[in-house]
């Protein structure tokens, strides 16, 4: 099962959403909510926002807020306003004020994010033939 939310007309330029959201793609919601709460950038403020709604959305179809992902995070262009700022000599040049539609699914995980966390990953054990130095070829 899935929850999704989607926000439009965003007044951000989707390459300035991009970098925000790259931050917090295939995070647990609760980690993803911090690390937004602590950027500067005026996209996280609106990413939180939509994050939130959708977690929101979760809720109401009963999913478990501990099991909560970002399964997809997506901005997507929206429509350009174009405006005109003269020049010298009679010119103009064009201003052009782009938006974003942002979209966020969340997914269940099997287990929960805290057990996952938890679990220790399992190492390559590193022998003689595992160093640097010993594979010189």
């Amino acid at each position: 099962m899935e929850a999704r939310a989607v926000s439009r007309y965003l007044k951000i330029s989707p390459r300035k959403m991009r970098l925000v959201i790259d931050t917090i793609r295939s995070k647990p919601v609760s980690s993803a909510c911090s690390i937004l709460e602590h950027l500067k950038q005026k996209g996280a403020k609106l990413a939180l926002k939509t994050l939130k709604s959708a977690e929101a959305n979760a809720g109401v179809k009963k999913m478990e807020k501990l099991k909560l992902y970002i399964q997809e995070i997506k901005a997507d262009g929206g429509p350009t306003a174009k405006r005109y700022m003269p020049r010298s000599m009679g010119r103009a040049d064009r201003i052009l004020k782009r938006t974003t539609h942002l979209s966020i699914v969340l997914g269940e995980r099997e287990i929960p994010v805290s057990q996952a966390l938890a679990e220790p990953k399992e190492r390559k054990a590193k022998g003689f033939l595992g160093s640097r130095k010993a594979r010189k070829v």
